[in-house]
This record gives C-alpha cells, sequence and structure tokens, in this order.
C-alpha cells in the first residue's frame, strides 16, 4: 500500500450513489441548524460594505472606511481564536450567544457613533467590537465533525457543503447590503445585518441535539503546535492573499474600463464558480485526495484571469476567467480544513479552525494592500500578477510540507 503524505485526505471508496446531499440531510436536527448557520453566516459578507457606505457617506472619506473596516479585520483575527478557545472548553451556546450579542451591539454603536458625528477614534473603538463575532463556519464545521466522525466520506460531503455555503454568502452578502443601502438609508445595511446575525445564531445554538459534547481539557498541545499546522496556516494566508488582492485589482480593472459597478458582477462569478465547485467535489468523493494538486490547480487557473486582462483588455471575458478560475478555490479549501482538523486536538478543534480564519484574514489584509500598491504603481493589468503570485506561493509552501511529515490515514468507519 503506498504511503501517504501529509497533503493526502482519503476517502473511503464507496459505489456512487445519487442524493449524497438530501441523505446528509437526512439526519436529525441537521436542517435546522444549517438554516439557523446559513442565516447568521449572510451578514459575514454584509457588514464591511455597509461600514463603508455608512462612514464613507457621512464623513466623505473612503480613506476613513477602509481604515476602521480593516482595523475590525485586524482585531477579529486576533480575537478569533481566543473565543474558539473557549467554545471548546465551555460549548457552543454557552460562548456564542454571549459573544454574537457583543458583535451585534458593536455594530449598533458604530451606527449611533456615525449618526451622532462621534470623533473617527470612537468609530474605531465601535467596530472593533464585531470582532466578537464568532466563527459561523467553524462552529457548523464542529458540528458535523462530531455528528459524522464514523463516516468520513459524509463528512467530506459536508466540508464541501460548507464551503459552497461560504462562496454564497460571500457572494450574496455584499449584494444585499449595496441594495439595502441603496434603496432605503446607509445604515440599513448595518441594521438588517445585525438583525440576520443575532436571530440565526439563536436558531443555531438553540439546536442542542446536535451540539459537540464539551471535552475534559487534555494536556494536547495548541493547534500551533501540531505536526502540520503551521505549513498549513501559511497556505491558507497565500490564499487568503489571492482573494484580497484579486478582489482589490479587479475593482481596478473595471475602474480603468468605465465599468466600476460591474466589478462586483465579475467578482461574484468567481464566487459562483467556487460555489458550483464545492458541491461537485462534495459529490464526488474521490479515494485519494492530494493538496497539493489542488494547490497546483489553483495557481494554473489563477494565472486565468492575468492573461484575460493582458491579452483581451475585456472585463467581460475576464468575468469568465474569473468563474473558471473560482472552481480551484473550493476544492482546496476543502482539502485544507480536512487535513487541519484530522490535525487538532478534539478537544481544540474550534480553535485551530478559527487559526484558519485569523490566517485567511492576514492574508486578506497583505493581498488587498499590495494589490492596490501594483495597481497604483504599474498598471491594474500588471497587478493580476499578485493573486497568481500568491497561489505560486501557496503552492511553494504545500511542496515544502511533504518533507518529513507523517502520513494521515482515515479508513473506513475510524476517524484518525
Amino acid at each position: 500500500m503506498p504511503q501517504q503524505t501529509a497533503e493526502d485526505v482519503r476517502i473511503p471508496h464507496r459505489p456512487r450513489r445519487t442524493g449524497g446531499y438530501r441523505r446528509l440531510f437526512a439526519r436529525p436536527g441537521t436542517r435546522a441548524f444549517t438554516a439557523g448557520n446559513l442565516l447568521a453566516r449572510l451578514p459575514i459578507g454584509m457588514f464591511g460594505v455597509s461600514a463603508v457606505v455608512m462612514i464613507a457617506g457621512s464623513r466623505g472619506s473612503y480613506a476613513l472606511a477602509g481604515a476602521v473596516t480593516a482595523a475590525g479585520l485586524a482585531a477579529t483575527a486576533v480575537a478569533g481564536p481566543w473565543i474558539a478557545r473557549l467554545v471548546d472548553r465551555h460549548g457552543q451556546a454557552r460562548v456564542a450567544v454571549p459573544a454574537t450579542l457583543v458583535s451585534v451591539l458593536g455594530s449598533l454603536a458604530l451606527l449611533l457613533c456615525v449618526r451622532q458625528g462621534a470623533p473617527d477614534w470612537a468609530l474605531f473603538a465601535a467596530y472593533a467590537g464585531t470582532a466578537a463575532t464568532p466563527n459561523i463556519g467553524g462552529l457548523s464545521r464542529a458540528r458535523w465533525a462530531h455528528l459524522l466522525r464514523d463516516d468520513p466520506g459524509a463528512l467530506h460531503t459536508a466540508n464541501s457543503f460548507e464551503q459552497a455555503a461560504d462562496e454564497l454568502c460571500y457572494m450574496l452578502g455584499p449584494v444585499l447590503a449595496s441594495f439595502l443601502t441603496g434603496t432605503f438609508f446607509p445604515e440599513a445595511g448595518t441594521l438588517a445585518a445585525a438583525g440576520l446575525l443575532l436571530a440565526g445564531m439563536l436558531l443555531f445554538t438553540a439546536q442542542r441535539a446536535t451540539e459537540p459534547p464539551r471535552r475534559a481539557r487534555s494536556k494536547a498541545p495548541s493547534p500551533l503546535r501540531s505536526p502540520g499546522i503551521p505549513v498549513l496556516l501559511v497556505c491558507f494566508t497565500a490564499t487568503g492573499a489571492v482573494f484580497g488582492s484579486m478582489e482589490v485589482v479587479t475593482i481596478a480593472f473595471a475602474d480603468a474600463q468605465g465599468h466600476r459597478t460591474a466589478a462586483g458582477a465579475a467578482l461574484a462569478l468567481q464566487a459562483a464558480g467556487s460555489c458550483a465547485a464545492g458541491l461537485v467535489y462534495g459529490v464526488r468523493r474521490p479515494t485519494r485526495v492530494r493538496l497539493g494538486h489542488c494547490l497546483a490547480g489553483m495557481a494554473a487557473l489563477m494565472a486565468l484571469p492575468w492573461a484575460a486582462a493582458a491579452v483581451s483588455g475585456s472585463l467581460w471575458a475576464l468575468a469568465g476567467a474569473l468563474l473558471v478560475a473560482g472552481m480551484a478555490t473550493a476544492p482546496t479549501m476543502v482539502t485544507g480544513m480536512t487535513l487541519v482538523q484530522r490535525r487538532t486536538p478534539a478537544d481544540r478543534l474550534n480553535e485551530g479552525m478559527s487559526l484558519v480564519v485569523t490566517g485567511l484574514l492576514t492574508g486578506i489584509a497583505c493581498g488587498s494592500a499590495l494589490g492596490g500598491w501594483t495597481v497604483e504603481h504599474l498598471s491594474p493589468t500588471s497587478a493580476y500578477a499578485v493573486p497568481a503570485g500568491a497561489a505560486i506561493l501557496a503552492l511553494g509552501v504545500g511542496a515544502l510540507a511533504r518533507v518529513g511529515a507523517a502520513p494521515v490515514r482515515c479508513e473506513a468507519g475510524a476517524a484518525s
């Protein structure tokens, strides 16, 4: 039997049957917690856009709006693992509900500060409160990991669904926020996002039957000290740089073409490609998946937008390239997240997945900054080299992860 490397994910071979997702949600309680999870996850893509519109419209400064939202991302990256550690220790409901209340209050405080003309520092302080938002996707993945601990094939399908849900919410969230702020009043997006987050989290945490049990605190090391986790986090950081730079560069490219409003639609196609690929990937259930293969596919496909922009100069050709390029994202994220789940101690699972979010947010911030600098000093077309280079960096880091790494095994009927 060939030896596995650290980037292998084995999924038991089973005859393909239809209705993989239907069987997944036939389990008691899964539909209810998924409904709450999706309701609470949608606002994650709304808060940033709503805050920018609200602050820029009131203060007339996109620089201030961008700085406030960037500070909120940084605070989330710091607070996320700490909140997840509390979830692992005390349970989802006991921690997620109070944390969500703090986040909602932070959003409402920002709204009041903007409306009342509070000083700039108050905006930063208020928006920092939203960093208490629990990692909704991580909480849901932890439930699936608990429910499907003896069925790795079904867990692969569940992880694929969760990634598709991420893409769907990040695709629809900004659109909904833009619609609300443009149709009603600037604060409408923030109010709706806060209400959806609170309602969704209450519905999600009310499903106690599917909540993972609290585990006795073991002497297991921090996920950061688990074999292979640091390298995987670097891969996620590089992947985040792909996302962050692609967004900034695409907006700049569309603006240079005189079609800035179409940038959102082009980026939505990238998310749509990833969402569709994630759903298909979950049904296929390959017997062995290598993270290196997924990273190689992402590195190859992320060159397509650069080529489309350079050769055609057309926003529509770029949109088609983004749709295809997005198809590499979900398989990479699902495979990487599965490896993180299997390498993280059971009593620190939420913390491990929250570290992934921290890595992604760090990468998004760095990618946005580097992409913006490249646009300003070179050109929007040349700046597409940034996401392509970030994807190549992730591939290089993934290749280094194979050196001296212990094999990861997951046989039928047992979770490693």
